[in-house]
């Protein structure tokens, strides 16, 4: 089933995010875990790709085994930044003779080989680029987007960075994920702004349950999020006393999405980080929202 379809239904979603394995010893306990996550019939889950496309013969192969073993759809994640056109084309024509209908279409990170690089000299630069040559190959994939409620950190300014996201929705992106945020008001307000500014595709915040302290710089890091003093203060209480943090950050998530559902966002991904017994414990403070008509 495609994400658009899916987005489209009148009741509460909840979907999770996993990762591959980054080597072959670790495929069996990741896939084990996946399916667990599988198991709480989440509205999709996506399978990432790995930094400069490390661990992307895996992606396939769990997105296939949760949608064919589970019965759950799967979005498989795409990046470009590390790839040339031809392994880009055998990647899309292998998830397409796979029956993936969903591809998460992402520029990735630029490792730090690529920053040496010269930029002129890559065959991608932009996820845009990425959206084009999929709708070049075929237009049956349901193609989702990245977006930042709180700045790209390449970007010079949220108006410019908006201005992107607008050429990747004009592109072919149906849908849009944004990165992990930890204060509601920033994704309102980001939502508010893209709407202003002509783009009318579902969004689904990203929410990340913080469960031990060391996750907290490594969210900044990646991100740049803005942590608002209600959760330091969190963080300072509980981070440590490990089963303290683990539940206080469960309640910070769970709380978040709540006042996203009581806000009118219809459906929202959490980021799993592979932990089903955290996915499971957000699914059951849910458990009399999700699927509920709203």
């Amino acid at each position: 089933m495609k994400i658009t379809d899916i987005l489209k239904r009148d009741e509460y979603g909840l979907s999770f995010e996993v990762f591959p394995p980054k080597t072959d010893s670790r495929y069996d306990s990741v896939k084990t875990a996946t399916e667990k996550i599988a198991d709480l019939k989440p509205t999709f889950i996506s399978v990432t790709y790995g930094a400069g496309g490390g661990t992307s013969q895996y992606t396939l192969d769990i997105a296939k085994n949760i949608r064919d073993r589970k019965n759950i759809t799967s979005l498989a994640h795409l990046t470009c930044v590390s790839s040339d056109r031809e392994t880009v084309k055998a990647k899309i024509e292998a998830m397409k003779k796979a029956g993936i209908e969903n591809i998460m279409a992402l520029r990735g990170d630029l490792t730090p080989e690529l920053m040496e690089s010269d930029p002129s000299e890559r065959e991608y630069r932009y996820a845009t680029e990425l959206i084009e040559d999929i709708k070049s190959i075929s237009s049956d994939f349901c193609i989702g987007g990245a977006c930042y409620p709180e700045i790209h950190p390449e970007s010079e300014n949220q108006r410019e960075d908006i201005k992107h996201l607008k050429e990747k929705v004009d592109a072919g992106a149906e849908f849009l994920t944004t990165q992990m945020f930890f204060d509601n008001n920033l994704f309102f307000n980001f939502l508010y702004k893209i709407r202003e500014a002509g783009i009318t595709v579902p969004v689904l915040p990203g929410i990340m349950p913080i469960t031990n302290a060391n996750q907290v710089d490594r969210a900044i890091k990646l991100s740049g999020s803005f942590m608002p003093q209600r959760f330091k203060s969190l963080v300072d209480r509980f981070g440590n006393d490990p089963d303290a943090m683990k539940q206080a950050g469960i309640a910070y998530a769970t709380d978040q999405i709540i006042d996203l559902y009581a806000n009118g966002i219809r459906n929202v991904h959490v980021y799993s980080m592979n932990k089903p017994d955290v996915a499971a414990a957000i699914r059951s403070n849910l458990s009399d929202i999700i699927g509920k008509a709203f």
